[in-house]
């Protein structure tokens, strides 16, 4: 039986060395469950963005590839079309680490929500290759991402890879960067979702370590700061090395 791969939850620093232990770590542990040392990124959160700030991004990536010695893969998905692209579909299988960048956590999961190239990424992880998000690509894994736009408390639907957690990037700022209108709709998730708060150059990891697993909900935290328990479970905040099990 296959085992699921990796999976990680990053407050920010994609692609920066703050990040490059753990995403070498990453990237190994796909590698051992037999997929290529190969470093796939999907921008889909920044895909609204300048084509100068996306090549920002690339080069963000292949920088990292470099220093932990990958392959690595940009794939151009933009706009929902592009999820449905079989060019870009049959490259998934051939990444030991899929990794989604920040940008717009709403844009990311609208544009491949019930798309093909969602399916294989999934599969995939099923399958063994370890699955990273970052910032927004963090907030489009849950079941319900924040609509800031519309400021609705009714979300849009996420990815849903982890349907009881709603992760809050940049925690150590993101609240001062917003309005207090903000606040409450990050704040406001359906009933039995645990919100947690994740600092910058932090990461909450499961599959990772012997001890972790995504089936028992048993994660750990990675990096210089800590994740917060903000509601819907006892409020607690935990350190890099220590474990945290969602009930």
């Amino acid at each position: 039986m296959a085992k699921v791969g990796a999976l990680a939850l990053v407050g920010s620093g994609e692609y920066l060395p703050v990040m490059q232990d753990l995403e070498r770590s990453l990237l190994e542990s796909g590698i051992s469950n037999g997929k290529p040392n190969r470093y796939l990124q999907i921008p889909t959160a920044a895909g609204q963005e300048s084509k100068e700030r996306l090549e920002y991004w690339e080069s963000l990536g292949a920088e990292q590839a470099r220093r932990i010695g990958a392959l690595q893969e940009f794939l151009p998905i933009f706009k929902r079309e592009d999820a449905f692209n079989n060019e870009y579909i049959s490259k998934i299988k051939s990444a030991g680490l899929i990794y989604f960048s920040g940008g717009d956590p709403g844009y990311l999961a609208t544009t491949l929500y019930g798309t093909p190239l969602w399916e294989e990424i999934e599969s995939n992880w099923r399958q063994g290759a370890a699955l990273a998000g970052c910032s927004a690509g963090a907030m489009a894994l849950s079941s319900d991402v924040p609509n800031f736009f519309k400021m609705k408390s009714v979300g849009i639907p996420g990815l849903n890879l982890i349907p009881n957690l709603r992760p809050i990037p940049h925690y150590n700022k993101f609240f001062g960067w917003i309005p207090d209108s903000a606040a409450k709709i990050v704040m406001k998730a359906p009933d039995g979702t645990i919100i947690i708060g994740i600092d910058e150059d932090t990461a909450l990891v499961t599959g990772l370590d012997p001890e972790t697993s995504i089936i028992e909900n048993r994660w750990q935290v990675h990096g210089k700061g800590g994740v917060h328990i903000l509601s819907g479970a006892p409020a607690a905040r935990y350190k890099a090395g220590e474990q945290i099990i969602f009930s």
